[in-house]
């Protein structure tokens, strides 16, 4: 009488070989994960507890470095600033993204051109970019204010000088250059929507604000959570766009944490800037963890 082995005495060799790499597939990920931000992140936590100048030897001084910055009115301004570019920048980003990406999944002559002339800025440094729209809006000599002056509109004083300008342009610069990026990621969501769901709504009366609303937008779910989070961080780490326009200025006006962190490593406070950058990390942190969960809630399927 034969009697055989249970099942799971009887995978061959490939299998449990197969089987353990599933295990391990994941550890090169692991590792690139641990060597590029745990340890980075559990080095910044010891120096941001620390009077490092960058030079000496650093001393440690627990959570002073945290109370001087809550205690120091620049900084705060500084949040404010970044907050408040984020605000104006990232929902911008993502409307305007969406409604460019809307028009250009469309078929009409030249769209591949409008695409590329679109999406051009976005592969370019925001440092360049910002030196040349400050070329562009110079008083009395930038082109954008000639052109403005020659079709009789006057443009009244330098709007990168006044604080209730400054950053409003600051945010416009940033929608337009970084627009193209957010219209790709849209288009690719765009086609991979299925043509029959829109027959079916056609069919069915739907209108097209209709269909955008019930059929296009819930489809569109992954890229835009893609879009939000980016742009998110993006907004939020804001640097080379304000230092090129109007170098945080007038005063302090514009300046983002990421330029006062900066400042401070250049003002010899390594361990007061790193403890700013952490700062930043929560504050990134924050608004990233509550867009997540509010998208996972509902999933869609195509």
């Amino acid at each position: 009488m034969r009697i055989e082995a249970p099942n799971k005495y009887r995978r061959t060799l490939i299998d449990r070989i197969t089987a353990n790499a599933h295990r391990y597939m994941a550890v090169p990920a692991l590792l690139l994960f641990a060597v590029f931000f745990l340890y980075p992140l559990i080095r910044s936590i010891g120096l941001s507890l620390t009077d490092w100048n960058g030079i000496s030897a650093a001393r440690f001084v627990g959570i002073r470095n945290f109370i001087s910055f809550f205690s120091d009115p620049r900084a705060l301004a500084d949040v404010k600033n970044t907050v408040l570019f984020a605000v104006g920048s990232a929902p911008l980003l993502n409307l305007f993204g969406l409604i460019y990406a809307l028009i250009l999944d469309r078929s009409f002559a030249g769209k591949g051109v409008v695409r590329a002339v679109i999406y051009l800025p976005a592969v370019i440094s925001p440092l360049i970019m910002g030196y040349i729209w400050y070329l562009l809006i110079q008083p009395e000599r930038g082109l954008l204010f000639q052109t403005l002056h020659q079709i009789g509109l006057s443009v009244a004083g330098n709007w990168l000088d006044r604080p209730d300008t400054a950053m409003a342009v600051v945010v416009i610069v940033n929608v337009w250059q970084f627009v193209g990026m957010t219209m790709v990621i849209f288009l690719a969501g765009l086609q991979t929507i299925p043509q029959e769901l829109y027959e079916a709504s056609t069919v069915e009366g739907a209108g097209y604000f209709a269909t955008l609303r019930y059929v296009t937008i819930p489809l569109l779910a992954p890229a835009i959570r893609i879009n939000v989070i980016t742009n998110i961080i993006g907004s939020l780490s804001v640097f080379d766009i304000i230092v090129s326009l109007t170098d945080g200025g007038p005063g302090y006006s514009t300046e983002s944490l990421s330029i006062y962190i900066l400042r401070m490593v250049y003002g010899s406070q390594t361990g007061y800037s790193t403890a700013v950058a952490l700062v930043l990390f929560i504050i990134i942190l924050i608004p990233v963890a509550i867009a997540l969960r509010l998208m996972r809630r509902t999933q869609y399927e195509v």
